[in-house]
């Protein structure tokens, strides 16, 4: 009988090792799998690779797991915050690795790499810094850089419900990386709030079919000051 749900994040995440290049979804606040990036913390594989659309806020998250030391570079389009202390003084003090990437040259190398695709032609950072000294060519009278795949170890994603085979549904924009990252990477780890029990979740609905899912870990709701309960982002 196939069940991917993990009795809790420590069990999730036993696997991961020093040196791992760890895809983290994420859009802002939104569809964060914080749950997970404790647990990384506590965990303590060290030395990672982490790729995500930004370098973490406060002192909390990503930005927790980059102050503990266990991170040795970052792949990101938007380090700098208002409140990116933490990036900025690893960064500047010359602890942290940065490889700065457009968001759109982001998404798409870490889709390559689920799709399999070798490498790709990309206008975006033509003629600046950011294409470095990779490989360009003229196609069609246009310059293009060369953007090779982004291939995760592990993703650590957030998803809204999931079933015990790993089929995934997210919450509007909660969604963003995580489809793309769960495809790219040897392991898949995904939080949801809900488990639905087999055939109830609608195929139309599924963003993330199981076979890209290895464990499921269901998490509570963010209480509210009132009392209630609030839908995670």
């Amino acid at each position: 009988m196939i069940n991917k749900i993990a009795r809790s994040v420590a069990d999730a995440l036993a696997g991961i090792q020093d040196g791992a290049t760890v895809l983290i979804g994420g859009f802002g606040t939104a569809g964060i799998p914080g749950e997970l990036i404790d647990g990384l913390v506590e965990q303590g594989a060290k030395d990672l690779t982490v790729v995500n659309n930004n370098a973490g806020n406060g002192d909390t998250g990503l930005a927790a797991l980059l102050k503990a030391g266990r991170v040795r570079k970052i792949i990101c389009s938007f380090p700098r915050q208002a409140d990116s202390q933490v990036f900025d003084g690893l960064y500047r003090s010359g602890k942290l690795e940065l490889e700065l990437v457009p968001q759109g040259n982001l998404a798409e190398r870490i889709r390559a790499a689920g799709a399999g695709i070798g490498a790709f032609f990309c206008p975006t950072g033509y003629g600046t810094q950011l294409a470095g000294n990779r490989e360009t060519r003229e196609i069609n009278g246009k310059q293009y850089v060369l953007e090779y795949p982004i291939h995760g170890d592990v993703a650590l994603i957030k998803a809204e419900r999931g079933d015990r085979w790993g089929n995934l549904v997210y919450r509007k924009a909660a969604r963003n990386f995580g489809p793309v990252m769960a495809m790219a990477s040897k392991k898949t780890i995904a939080t949801v709030h809900d488990i639905a029990e087999l055939g109830t979740l609608d195929p139309e609905t599924v963003v993330t079919p199981g076979i890209f899912v290895h464990q499921v870990v269901r998490i509570e709701r963010v209480a509210t000051q009132a009392g209630g309960f609030k839908k995670a982002a």
